[in-house]
């Protein structure tokens, strides 16, 4: 692996990000949320505990280094419960496929051994989030065998298109 020190702390810091964009998703769809179904509370409580403790993790790891977090607008995403799940499907989705491009980026083990236990999570949670949405359809909560990485610019990309960050 290459990489250096440096590299870790903008990697961490890419990753708090996203993790400051999960948690308060889920903690504005709990707070504003209509759920019609016990199971999509349910999802939106254990998954926001988890986003949360990412945070926490992350924070602790970076110390002074943390990037303090942005402000944000859900537009209305939170609301209703079928455009909640499908906007986690895309969260979570985006968090796996941002925390698998950067593990070859990370120089430090320790560092890379964390991402890597919240990378399974984060993975967990888009197979749990499709369980959700496709109860019932052929829609497999592991649709593929393989996870396709992206790239820190495509990653912040796409989430400043959809314009959930207000302020950074």
């Amino acid at each position: 692996r290459g990489g250096s020190k440096a590299q870790d702390v903008k990697i961490l810091n890419f990753a708090l990000t996203l993790e400051y964009l999960e948690a308060a998703f889920y903690e504005e769809a709990l707070a504003k949320g209509r759920f019609t179904a016990p199971a999509a509370r349910t999802f939106a409580q254990v998954v926001g505990a988890h986003e949360a403790a990412h945070v926490e993790a992350l924070k602790q790891v970076l110390g002074s280094k943390a990037v303090k977090p942005p402000s944000f607008d859900f537009q209305g995403t939170t609301r209703k419960q079928s455009t909640f799940l499908r906007t986690a499907k895309v969260l979570e989705d985006t968090g796996v496929a941002a925390y698998q491009g950067q593990a070859p980026r990370i120089h430090q083990n320790a560092v890379l051994a964390s991402a890597g236990a919240i990378l399974a999570v984060e993975a967990r949670h888009a197979a749990w989030v499709r369980d959700l949405l496709y109860a019932g359809k052929s829609v497999k909560p592991a649709p593929e065998a393989f996870s396709t990485p992206k790239s820190m610019s495509q990653i912040l990309s796409a989430v400043e298109k959809t314009g959930f960050i207000k302020s950074r």
